[in-house]
């Protein structure tokens, strides 16, 4: 059973930066993984994914502000941000799923998920 971790979350400035990371030991290298997050009160929204057939590929509203990188040999996958708003404070999941090849999978197609680590981002 793959299970994820997200330590790495946190208390931010507004313009700063924050890097949470997901530890999954024993991924797939053939699993896609992503980001979401969740506001209070909000839907859990995609923010980022990776995968070894499509790449890196973006929410709109994170373009620019978001970078996600895979270490295989450390069975991470990291969530670099910058320039934060307090709009994007937050509980940040990562999850994994089987690559079938596609850029975007809704919520609800991924199976494993971490349990979440809080972004908190003070104007």
């Amino acid at each position: 059973q793959l299970q994820l971790v997200e330590p790495g979350g946190g208390l931010v400035q507004a313009g700063g930066p924050l890097r949470p990371s997901c530890a999954a030991p024993g991924l797939p290298s053939n699993f896609a993984v992503c980001w979401f997050r969740q506001a209070l009160g909000g839907e859990r929204e995609f923010v980022a994914s990776i995968s070894w057939s499509v790449g890196r590929y973006y929410a709109d509203s994170m373009k620019g502000r978001v970078t996600i990188a895979r270490d295989n040999a450390k069975n991470t996958v990291d969530l670099q941000m910058i320039s934060l708003k307090p709009e994007d404070t937050a509980v940040y999941y990562c999850a994994a799923r089987p690559d079938t090849g596609r850029a975007y999978y809704a919520r609800t197609e991924y199976a494993y998920w971490g349990q979440g680590t809080q972004v908190t981002v003070s104007s």
